[in-house]
Formats: structure tokens, sequence, C-alpha cells
């Protein structure tokens, strides 16, 4: 098992969905930055749903608590833990539906790999559940970069078809704000109602829909990666697929490229204000496994999420029979909206890892 990412600033997350509650221990954190329960807090509310009319009914308050690492409201240098409880956890449904695992979740695979040990309520260590701590260690993350001026912008750009089309990515700030004002995170405002709508359609007859996110990363330095395996988009990619209901990542044109000829594909080098830049960026803002300056692009597919309320044929484990599964807990239609924030905070955890590696970012801030 490994429930951690990273290597000098390193994050291990602890907690099931339907325990106690979630949380994540921050190794490697410098010393100096100035941190509260609310800075974490923010980022933690950017997770909760924005439109109760396409997420999961269950509202958890995800009230967080500082436990170690930092002093006089400053980190310290000492791994920093933080804990989420769980306050609205309703299990007795996946009692009944123990042996019968869900479609498209790892009910199954957990049971096999665990012996029938694993908790298998809400998914256990499988739910998006987990995120939470994902974004709480994040919001650390995002602090600490925000100090070198590097910002991080998730936002939705398809659902189901609906592609997100009128939107600039060279003002940052603006895209974000944008992002924010849309219920689903598109910053195109015609799409962001399509998207709403026809996520509400669907929800209605009990099914889901998946989409596409795209991360950019602004202000990042050149040559920031480790080349051979600890490429800066390899591990991008890594923490991205950590994410439950993620299915594909791709940066820059990603799989257009293969119908591309090589005078297409380049990026030229110029020069703008005294530094090296790239005329295009198809390449995403990575090349050769390390940052080039440019903005980092990537895009993040989901599936649609597993727990729909059609009837589905699974096995029985015990009588070990097809049965017909109908499943009636709390489900959001669509993973999108509330995977924004843990796309950031995924992000932001693999960069202040690379940029401590790299010697950017120092052990203590001034």
């Amino acid at each position: 098992m490994s429930f951690s990412l990273g290597k000098l600033f390193r994050v291990t997350v602890f907690g099931e969905s339907h325990g106690v509650g979630v949380g994540v221990v921050v190794d490697g954190c410098p010393a100096g930055l100035n941190l509260s329960e609310s800075d974490i807090q923010v980022e933690l509310d950017r997770r909760r749903p924005k439109n109760p009319e396409i997420s999961t009914p269950r509202t958890e308050p995800d009230r967080v608590r500082i436990l170690s690492g930092v002093f006089n409201g400053f980190t310290t240098g000492a791994p920093i833990t933080m804990v989420v409880f769980n306050e609205d956890v309703k299990s007795d449904y996946y009692e009944l539906i123990r042996y019968r695992p869900r479609p498209g979740h790892a009910d199954y695979v957990a049971y096999v790999k665990y012996g029938g040990f694993n908790d298998f309520r809400g998914g256990g260590i499988f739910s998006g559940r987990v995120t939470v701590a994902m974004v709480a260690a994040g919001a650390i993350a995002l602090k600490l970069l925000s100090r070198f001026g590097i910002k991080i912008v998730a936002h939705t750009v398809n659902i189901n078809g609906i592609e997100a089309r009128n939107y600039d990515l060279s003002d940052i700030n603006s895209l974000e704000e944008v992002v924010e004002r849309s219920p689903i995170g598109c910053a195109d405002p015609k799409a962001s109602e399509e998207m709403l709508g026809l996520v509400k359609k669907v929800g209605e007859v009990g099914d889901s829909v998946g989409g596409i996110a795209e991360v950019v990363i602004s202000n990042l330095p050149p040559g920031i990666g480790e080349p051979f395996f600890d490429t800066l988009d390899g591990d991008l990619a890594k923490a991205f697929f950590s994410i439950p209901g993620v299915k594909g990542v791709e940066f820059g044109v990603g799989f257009k490229a293969a119908s591309m000829l090589g005078s297409q594909y380049n990026d030229s080098f110029s020069l703008a204000n005294g530094r090296v830049v790239t005329k295009t960026n198809n390449s995403g803002g990575i090349q050769g496994g390390l940052s080039n300056g440019m903005p980092v692009v990537c895009r993040v597919v989901f599936r649609p999420p597993s727990s729909i309320r059609i009837p589905q044929r699974t096995v029985d484990l015990i009588k070990y029979e097809e049965v017909e599964l109908s499943l009636s807990g709390r489900y959001d239609p669509c993973i999108l909206p509330r995977a924004l924030p843990v796309l950031r905070s995924a992000a932001a955890l693999v960069l202040v890892d690379h940029l401590i590696i790299s010697h950017v970012m120092p052990r203590v801030l001034r």
C-alpha cells in the first residue's frame, strides 16, 4: 500500500469515507510560512458543493484541525498533521450490499486484495472523500507557491461533449474569477449554462456524466523536473491519477500531436522582454520532462461517477450468483465541479516538491 506522495515535500493521507475522519501529514514543509486553519479552510470550502441541484446530499462541514507543525502562527519545519472529522455519515445501506460490488467502483478489487477486511462503507479508502486530505495539504502548497508568484487554475472544459470555447488563458487571474462564478467551474458562460442543464437532467433520471478539466500553471520557472523517471509531467500525471475517477491525462495538444507534422508541432523559440519564450505552446510548457517557462497546460479526463440509480448487474460474492443491484445512496451526478480544487491541490503538491528538489524553494522562509 502507498498513501504517500512526494520526496522532500511528502504528504501522507489517512482515513476512510465513513470512518472517524480523514487527514494528512505534510512532512518537509519549509519553516517560517505564516499558516492558520483559516488558510486551509478556504480551500476545503472550494471543494464543497456549489449547487445542491448537481451534488450529493451529503453535507459535511469539513472543518479542519491542525494538530502539529504550526507554532505561533508559523510552520516550524516539523511534520504538519491535519484532520477533518466526518459528521454526516450514513453507513447502514452499505451493510446491505457489502458482498454485492457496485459496478464501476473498487468494491470487488478491494475485496480481493484485502481478503474482505477492507472498510467497504462508502468505498472506504477508494472514496472521493479522501481527496479532502489532498486539498488540505494542497492549501499549504498553494500558499507556498504564491510567495513565488506561481498560480494554478483548474476549470471545466468539457462535459459529455459540451465544450468550452470562449475563454482566454493569457490572463490567468481573470480566468480564475470567471471560473469561480460558474456553478460548474466553466470559464465559458454559454457552455457553463448548457453543462449545468445537462448535469441536472442526467441527475434527475438517476444517471451520471463525465468530462474534462484543464489545469493551467503560470509563472513556473524553466528547468523544473528530474529526468529520467521523475519528470515534471510524469509526476503531475501520477498525482492526477491518484484522484478517484481520473482516466486520462494529456499535456499541451496531447493526443492531437499524433496527427501533426513536426513542422506543425515544434514550438519555435523567440525573445520577449529579455526572456526566452516559445511562439506556440503545443508541448504544454514541458519539454524533456522539464518546465520551459511557458504556462504548463494539461487536461484531465474524468469518467462518469459509478454510483447511479439505474439498476445494474453484479455478482453476489457469498452466493456466487448474478443479481440485480439498485443503489439508493447519496451521489454526485458529475465529479467535475468538486474535482477542480483537488486538481489544483494535486498540482501544487508536485510543484512544491520539485521546487525544493531544485533548490528554488528554501527550507526556511524569510
